[in-house]
Parts: C-alpha cells; structure tokens; sequence
C-alpha cells in the first residue's frame, strides 16, 4: 500500500530561477524513478527564514506531496543532505485526513486561478 507524503524543502537564495527549478525537477525525477505518484507541487518562491541558516536569511521554499513506500522518503532524504542547494527539508507521513486536508486545498487553489484566469 501507497503512504501520502508531503515533503517541504529549502534551497539556497543564491540560485538563479533556472537552477531553482532544476533542483525541484531532480528531486521529482528521483520520486517518479523510485515509483513514486507526485500528486502535488507548489513553489513558494523566496522567502524570509525565521532565523539564519548558513549565514542566509531568505531561501526558497518548495512543497512536493507524493504517494509511495515508506523506504521512498530515506532515499530522498540522503539525496537531500547530499544536495548542497538544499539547506533545510523536512519529510512527514500524512494521515487520511491530512491527505484529505491537501486535496481540498489543492481544489482550492485551482478553481482560484480560473477564477483570474476568465
């Protein structure tokens, strides 16, 4: 049986849009390779940190939600602390009801960008 995952990471602010999102992307090809279902990703852009972090106060902020095994999150995780853009991350299991929680938010957000897009 598949676990819902969310996955919250910070990335350097020194990177440009581009590697930004590169890094986001390896981190999803390695998901995706390992059989994971991303069900859900949302880049927060740059924002400011709560308290430094090697010397930096702002870093980019990015979600990815996934369905997968649980030995899937140690495998991204050793990626993430080999990753030298990634300077904080933080992986959690999410119950039905957290899982639940993200569907409607997702829904959510969705029917907003139409709204703005018509």
């Amino acid at each position: 049986m598949l676990n819902n995952y969310e996955t919250v990471f910070i990335l350097t602010p020194v990177l440009s849009d581009v590697q930004m999102k590169e890094a986001v992307e390896k981190f999803k090809d390695l998901l995706v390779q390992e059989g994971a279902e991303i069900v859900n990703e949302e880049l927060w852009g740059l924002r400011k940190l709560a308290y430094p972090i090697q010397k930096k106060s702002t870093g980019f902020y990015a979600l990815l939600q996934f369905k997968g095994e649980s030995s899937l999150v140690e495998k991204l995780e050793v990626q993430f602390r080999r990753d030298e853009r990634v300077i904080r991350f933080l992986t959690f299991h999410m119950d039905k009801f957290a899982a639940e929680y993200a569907e409607k938010r997702k829904s959510l957000k969705s029917t907003k960008k139409e709204g703005k897009e018509k």
